[in-house]
């Protein structure tokens, strides 16, 4: 991605070229400039024949000016126009060296039309005819009358060049820095993508992946009672409908990126201890034997609605761990809430790990879910800290912590 440069049209080379409304006022100065000079010489000079060509060529290099645009979708027609431009001038300056002043637009003229190298070489060539006419008028030799236009005309040439080239280096380093922010917002685009994707992943993992776990759970346990123990079949088949209809919700409002229903609408704090306990319960009815404790220390308040479901998505997936790997037979989920912060621990009494290769334990691999990583994404994501705390055959816990404002708690 650039920015778009003043167009050039066909056949310019000039360092004045990309000056489109240049054309116009250098028409209405050369105009301006030979009424003058026209009804000078006509003031010092009869009107005889001479004066009458004159007029008529002062009159020819107007119209011919005019025709600027008239071929404008020819390369050649610049470098032509131009051209013709010069010797007009030149052979009206021969006759009437009064006409002389006109080399300021026939100059710019140039300026516009031809390389700098061929724009300098015609400029002094006018600048060496317009001295020589004017030294036929006047009385001696002036050097001044020789250097000063000279002068004066590679000045004006070598600082238009100079701004032309300050032009160029500031179009050069605004291109960078357009592409440079093109691609920046294309990088930042690409990375919001990835962090939704993962954010994605990482609630469907906590939320639909372990309702579908559980409802999974659930079956088979109704499976192994539906011959012997008909009633708690019947009861494991019912816990697996209602988390199937809660999932189906999860899925919808993750799709929607909504908080867990009861969570946004909670004004009373409730909500969250009441839905880590339904959490627990779901594992505790897929495990029979699992030993479940919810203790909610401090005062409840009302949390912001997304750190409410980030703790309900981190304890689903901590005892989804536990369920899986940790051989554990009693599980402790202690919410509790500070001064301005609220904490959620879950522990458990199996295998453990060895802190050491905690780096590996946390990744997620081809076939499993996020795990520890995704519970340490969510927290960060949200301005929150996840530890994990584990030995062998110690155990494991998990604790999550995120800030809460005075603001929101009152």
């Amino acid at each position: 991605m650039s920015v778009l440069q003043p167009a050039r049209r066909p056949g310019e080379h000039g360092i004045l070229a990309p000056a489109s409304r240049l054309d116009r006022w250098l028409l209405v100065v050369l105009v301006v400039l030979l009424v003058t000079c026209a009804v000078r010489y006509v003031d010092r000079h009869a009107l005889d024949a001479a004066g009458v060509a004159v007029l008529a060529g002062a009159l020819v290099l107007g119209l011919a000016y005019a025709t600027r645009g008239l071929l404008a979708d020819r390369s050649w027609w610049p470098t032509v126009w131009v051209t013709g431009m010069v010797v007009l001038w030149g052979a009206l300056t021969a006759v009437a060296p009064s006409f002389a002043w006109c080399a300021v637009p026939v100059a710019f003229a140039v300026l516009r039309v031809l390389p700098f190298a061929w724009a300098v070489g015609t400029v002094v060539l006018m600048t060496v005819l317009l001295t020589a006419a004017w030294q036929r008028i006047t009385t001696g030799f002036d050097p001044v009358q020789v250097a000063g236009p000279i002068g004066v005309g590679l000045v004006t040439v070598l600082a238009y060049r100079a701004l032309d080239l300050e032009s160029r280096a500031r179009q050069d380093l605004l291109d960078q820095l357009v592409e440079a922010q093109a691609e920046l917002a294309e990088e930042q685009h690409r990375t919001g993508a990835l962090a939704e994707r993962t954010r994605l992943s990482r609630e469907i993992h906590d939320s639909v992946g372990q309702g579908l776990s559980s409802i999974n759970l659930l079956l088979q346990a109704a499976e192994r009672a539906w011959s012997t123990q008909p009633a708690a079949a019947r009861e494991h088949v019912r816990t697996a409908a209602a988390t199937a209809r809660d999932g189906l919700d999860e899925v919808r409002r993750v799709v929607r990126d909504l908080a867990p229903a009861d969570l946004a609408g909670d004004v009373t704090g409730t909500a969250l201890p009441a839905a880590l306990r339904r959490a627990a319960d779901q594992l505790a009815q897929a495990v029979p034997g699992m030993r479940i404790e919810v203790r909610v220390d401090g005062e409840p308040v009302i949390v912001p609605a997304e750190v409410a479901a980030a703790l309900v998505r981190t304890a689903r997936g901590a005892l989804a761990n536990v369920r899986e790997h940790a051989g554990a037979g009693r599980v402790a989920l202690t919410l509790t809430y500070h001064v301005d912060e609220v904490v959620l621990d879950v522990r458990d009494d199996g295998h453990g790990f060895d802190q050491v290769d905690l780096g590996h334990q946390v990744r997620p691999s081809g076939t499993r879910g996020r795990g520890l990583a995704g519970i340490r994404d969510r927290a960060e994501a949200l301005g929150g800290r996840a530890d994990v705390e584990s030995a062998p055959g110690e155990g494991t816990t998990v604790s999550v912590r995120f800030p809460v404002r005075q603001e929101e708690e009152r």
